[in-house]
Formats: C-alpha cells, sequence, structure tokens
C-alpha cells in the first residue's frame, strides 16, 4: 500500500488535564496555519482538539510520517517533542480506523454515549475541507465515521439514558411534563452543575430560565448565556410561584426552600405540579417539600441511582456499538487496500476494451453496413466477453489481497502478464534464457541458428 493512514494523539486517559492543555489546537491563530502542512510525505490532514483530546488524522506516503507529525505539532505549541512523547498514542491503519470509529460512536468518551465528540468531529472535518486537506481517502474515512456513529445511535441504546446528574435531572422533568417549551424554570445557584443543567433545560426546549444566586452580577452572567433573566437572591420566593422546574445547588448550609413556604406558592399556582430537583449537599430543599401535593422533588441520592443504572445499561450496549465498529473498520480498510488494485483492474479492463473495439471496428469495416441493432447486439456480445475474460484476472487479484503479503506480488504479475505498463517487449522474448548461440546449427530455434538456418 502506498497510502498510510497514521492517526495520533492524547486523551483524558494518558494526559492530565494540564497537558492536555499544554498541547491543544485550539487557538485560531494555529487554525489560521493549516496546524499541519501538507507535502513532505503528508498528502491529508485532520485535527479534532477537544477539552478531553487531541487528536491528528494523516495520509501519508510512509509510516514514518507519524514522527513528522509529532514534531510539527509540538513545534506549533512552542514545546520539545520529549514533552510531548510520554502522553502520544500511535494508531496505524486499520488500528487508526478502528479507534476514529470508536470516537466519533462516543465509545471513548469520558461519559460513555455523550452526543458532543460527533458534533466536533464534523466541525473537524468541515475545517479541514476549507483548509483542502482532506481530500479522497479522509472524505470517504469521516462519512464512514458519521454514519458508525449514526448505527450505533439508531441500533444500540449506548446514548439512550442519563449519565450525568444535571442531565438526569431534566430527563426526570421532561417525564412530567410533556412539552417542555411552555415550561419555565429556575436555577438557585450559578455554579457548574447549574450551567449544565441550563444546557440540558434549554436543549429540551425551554425557552425561560431564571437564575437566582448569592452573588447577582454571577446570576446575570449565567441568564444572559441561555437568554433569560437574573432573580434578585433575597426575592427568590416571590418568583418561586411563576415557575414550573426548580433546580438547586447553591453551597448553603441550611435549607433555602421549606414546606411551610411552598404552601402559599402552591395556592397561587393554583396547585399545578412543580418539579424540584436538589443536587446540593448540604440539601437546599427540606424533604418534607416532598410531601405537599403536586410536588416533586429529587435529592442528588435519587438522581445517583437513575445515573447508576443507566450507565450499567450503556456499558451493556457499548459491547454491542463494539461489534459494529470493528465490522465497519474492516469494511473500510478493504476499501483502502483495494485503492492500490483500481489502477491495475481499470487498466486491465480498458485493456480489453480498446481491443474489443478495435477488432469491432475492422469487423464492421470488413462486413460493410449493418443495422442500428445488429451493431448494438455486437457491442453487447462484447461487452459479455470483456467481463467473462477479465473475471478471472480481477478475481486472482482481490484473492491475493486477502493473502498476507501477497498483493504486490499478483499486482506485479497481472500487469507483466497482459503488459499493462506498455513495456518495449522483444519478438523473441519467449525463447526466455537459452543462450544466444548452439553447437546444434540446425536448431532453428536459439537466436543464432534462426537467422543463420536456410
Amino acid at each position: 500500500m502506498d497510502k498510510y493512514l497514521i492517526l495520533a494523539g492524547l486523551n483524558y486517559k494518558t494526559a492530565p488535564v494540564e497537558v492536555r492543555e499544554r498541547f491543544a489546537l485550539t487557538d485560531p491563530a494555529l487554525k489560521e496555519q493549516g496546524i499541519i502542512p501538507l507535502g513532505k510525505g503528508i498528502n491529508e490532514c485532520m485535527v479534532l482538539s477537544t477539552c478531553n483530546r487531541v487528536e491528528i488524522v494523516a495520509v501519508a506516503n510512509a509510516p514514518g510520517a507519524s514522527e513528522q507529525l509529532l514534531e510539527h505539532w509540538a513545534t506549533c505549541r512552542n514545546q520539545p517533542v520529549s514533552a510531548l512523547r510520554p502522553y502520544v498514542y500511535i494508531h496505524h491503519g486499520p488500528a487508526a480506523v478502528e479507534h476514529l470509529f470508536t470516537v466519533a460512536a462516543s465509545l471513548d468518551s469520558m461519559v460513555l454515549g455523550e452526543p458532543q465528540i460527533l458534533g466536533q468531529l464534523k466541525d473537524a472535518y468541515r475545517y479541514a475541507l476549507e483548509q483542502r486537506h482532506a481530500r479522497v481517502i479522509l472524505n470517504r474515512l469521516l462519512h464512514k465515521a458519521f454514519s458508525v456513529a449514526k448505527r450505533v445511535r439508531t441500533e444500540t441504546a449506548v446514548a439512550s439514558s442519563a449519565v450525568s446528574i444535571s442531565y438526569a435531572a431534566v430527563e426526570l422533568a421532561k417525564r412530567i411534563f410533556d412539552d417542555m417549551s411552555d415550561i419555565r424554570a429556575m436555577l438557585i445557584g450559578a455554579g457548574e452543575m447549574a450551567e449544565l443543567a441550563a444546557t440540558h433545560l434549554v436543549n429540551a426546549g425551554i425557552k425561560s430560565v431564571r437564575v437566582a444566586n448569592r452573588t447577582h452580577e454571577r446570576a446575570l452572567q449565567l441568564a444572559r448565556q441561555y437568554g433569560g433573566a437574573a432573580v434578585p437572591f433575597e426575592c427568590l420566593a416571590e418568583h418561586l410561584a411563576e415557575v414550573d422546574i426548580v433546580i438547586s445547588s447553591t453551597g448553603s448550609h441550611e435549607p433555602i426552600i421549606r414546606a411551610k413556604d411552598m404552601r402559599n406558592v402552591l395556592k397561587r399556582r393554583k396547585n399545578r405540579p412543580m418539579f424540584f430537583i436538589d443536587i446540593a449537599v448540604p440539601r437546599d430543599i427540606d424533604p418534607d417539600v416532598n410531601s405537599l401535593d403536586n410536588v416533586y422533588l429529587y435529592d442528588i441520592d435519587d438522581l445517583k441511582e437513575v445515573v447508576e443504572e443507566n450507565l450499567a445499561n450503556r456499558r451493556e450496549e457499548a459491547g454491542k456499538a463494539a461489534e459494529i465498529v470493528t465490522a465497519e473498520a474492516a469494511i473500510f480498510v478493504s476499501w483502502m487496500e483495494e485503492l492500490d488494485l483500481q489502477p491495475t483492474i481499470v487498466k486491465l479492463v480498458r485493456r480489453a476494451e480498446r481491443i474489443a473495439n478495435e477488432e469491432l471496428e475492422k469487423t464492421l469495416k470488413r462486413i460493410g453496413p449493418v443495422s442500428e441493432d445488429t451493431r448494438l447486439a455486437l457491442e453487447a456480445m462484447l461487452a459479455a466477453v470483456i467481463k467473462k475474460t477479465n473475471h478471472e484476472p480481477i478475481s486472482f487479484l482481490r484473492r491475493r489481497f486477502a493473502e498476507q503479503n501477497a498483493a504486490d506480488t499478483a499486482i506485479h504479475t497481472v500487469r507483466r502478464v497482459f503488459n499493462l505498463d506498455v513495456e518495449n517487449v522483444p519478438e523473441d522474448a519467449h525463447l526466455g534464457r537459452r543462450k544466444s548461440t548452439c553447437s546444434n546449427s540446425s536448431c532453428g530455434t536459439c537466436r543464432s541458428c534462426r537467422g543463420t538456418k536456410k
């Protein structure tokens, strides 16, 4: 094979966050440089850089180009390659294909089955296309990766259940409220958990998000991020009646919402249901709130049970997903290997077509004008002859491709047998290595005797 697929990368399993930050390739200035220049043995290239991984996929003329990738990567970050190498994994050929498909299917993610990585991979591919760094092989590879991810999501349940506290909370809310578009939500607290919850709420279709936080500036910042409104923390009780979902994650040591406060809130809501998710430790919401009618309260332990159960389900489904990835990777590798066959097969077919067309024209000149139907019948016959004649040599090539270390010899043999490279073959080539002179002057076989025989 004269095209080698190489994948070099590091991820959350091989490198701590400080290393991932040091070698990240998300800087716009770096992107403008094209990151990995083509040429010098690199024919195609794509870079995927996220908070959890950096991976470079390249098509090269030689497997040794992986060192070139590492050196350029380190240079881009003003780091010695020796600082990068201990954290890097390098995959070649089939292993590179299977790894990329595994990443696309979210089977290598920190959160198994999360959907973000596929979008990030599509963005990386789009950028490679814009830079004209993705060509025949990467185009086929990435489109196949996307279809593999779709198969995994369609045919397995690896991404069908909540596996983060914030996501689980929103999934529970969706079970209570069928249509989330008209639902109003409030976040109490503005930390990382609240931010994740806000992301999931917006993704679920909620258009109205209010944020209450002891530091009002932080509440304003988070509210703006999600197109919502900030609520003064001291006015929290007044606004509770106006929302349907409350997600609380403050650092308070005492409950900030009690059952006695909720009775008046529920009256004002005319007993419409309310959904409370308390992901704070210590808890923000008095457990007695759950005893009220039309109130649903879940704390972090409830959600952890949901998450653990769903994670177990995902791990079980991951086995099925891995089988899909392995099968699809084998199909892609076969296609890539047969790229070496294609020039020979094409030449073989075109040679037969050329000979058939030449002989057809000679025949038509000899027999004179024929009807269109007769001409079409002759062409159809020749097409069938071409197909049948080429069947055996093409099958021979493909069989040898399935045998280790036999491909190059098979291609060389077929090209020589059918003279596909149009070599200037001497007329006496069939005589093999006979001596040019012979003691028997009457043999008439060797070149010398043929030249002297009367």
